[in-house]
C-alpha cells in the first residue's frame, strides 16, 4: 500500500460513526478509499446502510488533515500498516465483518500459517490461575503456537511472559495508539515482546485513551485466533465479552472450570454451563477439540532444574531465596547494585522463570 492509498484509507477510517463494516462496503463499491472521497454524494447515498449523516461527515475536510498528521507519525515511527485486502493482513481477521480496515503493528510478527491462540481473563489473577496459565503454555510449547492477549494486568501478561519464557511468539493487542503504553508498569515487557512477536492496534496516535477502547480492542483479540481461552473471570468482565465475540465469529472458546465458591471462576463456570465454552483442564483438551494432528500432541516437558544465571543474577537470586519477599530498593541496597540495574536484572530473571514480581514492588523466588 503506497502513501497515497494509505492517506485516503486513514481519512476514511477517521470518519466518525462510519464503522469498519460500512467502510468496507464503500471500498468494495468504489474500488479504493480515494475514489470514495472523489465520488458524488448522490452516488454514495445509493449505498444501503450508509445513510445521509455518515455521507455528510465524509466530506468534512478535517478527516484529510487528520490523515496527513497520522501518516507523518506512521512514517516517522516505521509503523507497519495492514490493509484488510492485502496479503499481510491477518487471515482470520479478514473473515470478521467488523475487523479493522487498517491494522497497525510494531515488532517481528510472523503469523502466516501459524496456530494462533488468544488467552484472556481477569486482571486479578489468583495463584491457581497463574499456575494453570503457566502450565498450559508449557504444555503447548512443543506445538509452537502464537499466544495473543491484551497486555493487561493479570492473565494477559502472565500468558505473554510464559510465552516468552518458552520461546513462543506472543502478540499484545492494544486499546490505544502505538505512541503510548498501558499499563505503564508493563513498559519493561515491550522490548521482549517486540523481539518475540509484537503489538497490534487499530487506534491512532491521536486517539484519547478511554476504557471503552478495551471493548473495541477485544474484537481484534478474538478475531485473530482460532480459539479463545478464558483462564479466570468473575461473573462480568472484558474476558467474557471477548469470549462472546469469538463465539459470534464462529471460533472455539475454552474456559477453565473452578469451584462454585471461587469469585474468579464464576464467569468460566457460567460459560461452560451455558455451553458457550468447552471445558479446559489441560492442553490435551484443546488439541482434541481443535483437531490438531495427534503427532503434534504436546509431549511431557521436563521442568528445567538449572537455569543459567550470570553472577549478578545469581547474587540477587541467593539474596531473595534467603530473605523471601523483598522490595526492589532493598534488594538493590543489600546487593550493592544501582536500582535501575537491579530492576533490569530482575526482569531478565522473571522472564527466565526464577523470580516473580508482587504488588508493592516486591519480588520473590519461584
Amino acid at each position: 500500500m503506497n502513501s497515497e492509498e494509505l492517506f485516503y484509507t486513514l481519512a476514511l477510517q477517521h470518519v466518525p460513526n462510519l464503522g469498519d463494516a460500512s467502510a468496507k462496503k464503500l471500498i468494495r463499491k468504489f474500488g479504493k478509499a480515494e475514489n470514495i472521497f472523489k465520488e458524488k454524494k448522490s452516488s454514495l447515498l445509493k449505498i444501503s446502510g450508509v445513510g445521509q449523516v455518515r455521507i455528510r461527515e465524509l466530506f468534512d475536510t478535517q478527516h484529510l488533515k487528520a490523515a496527513e498528521k497520522e501518516l507523518k507519525f506512521i512514517e516517522a515511527q516505521n509503523i507497519n500498516c495492514h490493509f484488510y485486502q492485502n496479503e499481510d493482513y491477518p487471515e482470520r481477521l479478514k473473515h470478521c465483518l467488523d475487523g479493522p480496515v487498517l491494522l497497525f503493528s510494531r515488532g517481528k510478527i510472523q503469523i502466516k500459517n501459524r496456530k494462533l491462540l488468544s488467552v484472556v481473563g481477569t486482571r486479578q489473577i489468583t495463584n491457581h490461575g497463574t499456575s494453570f496459565c503457566e502450565k498450559l503454555i508449557e504444555e503447548l510449547a512443543p506445538l509452537d503456537p502464537v499466544i495473543i492477549s491484551g497486555f493487561a494486568y493479570g492473565v494477559d501478561i502472565t500468558a505473554q511472559k510464559a510465552a516468552i519464557k518458552h520461546g513462543l511468539q506472543t502478540i499484545g493487542c492494544l486499546a490505544h495508539g502505538l505512541n503510548q503504553i498501558y499499563p505503564k508498569i508493563h513498559k519493561k515487557y515491550m522490548q521482549p515482546i517486540e523481539e518475540n512477536g509484537g503489538f497490534f492496534t487499530d487506534f491512532w496516535s491521536s486517539d484519547k485513551f478511554d476504557r471503552n477502547n478495551f471493548l473495541k480492542r477485544n474484537r481484534v483479540i478474538a478475531g485473530l485466533s482460532e480459539a479463545t481461552i478464558v483462564i479466570e473471570s468473575a461473573e462480568k468482565g472484558g474476558a467474557l465479552v471477548t469470549a462472546d465475540i469469538a463465539q459470534s465469529y464462529d471460533r472455539e472458546v475454552f474456559a477453565v472450570p473452578g469451584r462454585a465458591s471461587d469469585k474468579f471462576s464464576s464467569g468460566c463456570n457460567n460459560l461452560i454451563k451455558s455451553q458457550k465454552a468447552h471445558v479446559l483442564t489441560s492442553a490435551a483438551d484443546l488439541v482434541y477439540i481443535l483437531n490438531w494432528k495427534l503427532s503434534e500432541a504436546p509431549k511431557a516437558v521436563q521442568k528445567q532444574l538449572f537455569v543459567e544465571l550470570d553472577n549478578e543474577e545469581q547474587q540477587l537470586y541467593d539474596f531473595l531465596k534467603v530473605q523471601g519477599k523483598t522490595e526492589l530498593d532493598l534488594v538493590a541496597l543489600n546487593c550493592s547494585l544501582p536500582t535501575f540495574k537491579t530492576a533490569s536484572l530482575l526482569l531478565n530473571m522473571e522472564l527466565k522463570g526464577v523470580v516473580r514480581p508482587l504488588p508493592g514492588k516486591l519480588f520473590e523466588v519461584i
